[in-house]
């Protein structure tokens, strides 16, 4: 199957005063038709940076994309003119940003903002725009969509503006939806509900999503393929199951290892992962994990070499680790119960 949306060698860096900030350093993936594509990470690896580098929504300066192709259907990106890529963002790339609150515009009503985006992109009358509102207000589950297409972001819960810019993000039907941290900031209660919304849409519409989150119970339920990304790169990437049950980067096992288990009988402590995220401008000789690892071995090769991206057992399980198969032998308890005795 061909990939809508292929990101190949991407390096964004943004030149500040205090250094260069490489921020994405060599990510490369494709998002297939119709799948859902999860990016997990903690905050700082360069996960929002990539989709907002693939939406070219980044100021420049102070960012910069040195390098790398974003091939949408075949069609390079970052070589369109800025006509060219406003018809395809909000058309067929759309994007629900991490704070509705500040994405939403509060001196226009909900109605006035989906509407804007079905009148750019389909060319819609004042009306029919009204009404294609309301029924996209009525799909993702907006009480009394017919009232509340009137009023203000203020007057919505946070629940119901994350909803207010699904239903916005999906209003001219794109073939590509990229979900930036959607279920950050709302309880879990209104998580579950707005991920639901997602779900449905996924199912009716077969839109293909980008799922970027820190939390690896949302991909579980979700996503078909998942990429870890740490300090600005790749470190794995393999389908749901293979990244659930048979990790083989030990920064993908310290995420496992932080999260709770309620099928296990044994109580273990969560263990999290020791340290702190580095430097983008100041980014570790070698392996950029290496600081933070249990199986590092220094000073070589983990302090000296920068780690390949490489498949495993020839399938499309990759990982960048030099003892990935090292790794590879432990389940996400065992790490806990090697970092207790460490």
């Amino acid at each position: 199957m061909e990939p809508l949306l292929s990101v190949r060698d991407l390096r964004t860096h943004f030149h500040t005063d205090a250094g260069v900030v490489k921020a994405v350093d060599g990510v490369s993936f494709d998002v297939l038709p119709g799948e859902v594509f999860g990016v997990v990470g903690e905050s700082g690896s360069g996960k929002s940076v990539t989709t907002m580098t693939i939406m070219g929504l980044l100021p420049q300066p102070p960012a910069k994309v040195e390098s790398g192709e974003i091939l949408w259907k075949g069609r390079n990106l970052l070589k369109l003119h800025d006509e060219e890529l406003r018809k395809i963002r909000g058309g067929e790339i759309a994007m629900i940003f991490q704070d509705p609150m500040t994405s939403l515009n509060p001196v226009f009503t909900i109605g006035q903002q989906v509407g804007e985006m079905i009148r750019l992109h389909a060319d819609a009358s004042k009306t029919d725009a009204r009404e294609r509102a309301i029924e996209m207000l009525k799909l993702v589950g907006i009480p009394r969509p017919e009232r509340r297409v009137d009023e203000y972001p203020h007057e919505f819960s946070g629940g119901m503006r994350q909803r207010a810019m699904i239903a916005m993000a999906i209003s001219c039907n794109p073939d590509l939806l990229i979900a930036d941290e959607p279920s950050t900031a709302l309880d879990v209660t209104i998580q579950a509900q707005v991920l639901d919304v997602l779900e449905r849409i996924q199912e009716e519409t077969n839109t293909a999503i980008l799922l970027i989150t820190h939390d690896l119970g949302v991909v579980a339920g979700m996503a078909d393929r998942v990429m870890v990304m740490y300090a600005g790169g790749q470190v794995e990437m393999a389908d749901i199951d293979t990244i659930f049950y048979n990790p083989h980067h030990p920064y993908t096992l310290g995420l496992l290892a932080s999260l709770p288990r309620l099928d296990e009988r044994e109580a273990l402590r969560l263990h999290p992962i020791r340290g702190q995220p580095p430097s983008l401008i100041h980014v570790p000789p070698g392996c950029a994990f290496h600081p933070r690892c249990e199986f590092a071995r220094l000073p070589e090769p983990c302090q000296t070499e920068v780690p390949e991206f490489r498949e495993i057992n020839g399938g499309e399980h990759r990982a960048a680790c030099h003892f990935a198969e090292e790794a590879a032998q432990l389940t996400p308890d065992d790490f806990r119960r090697m970092a207790e005795k460490a």
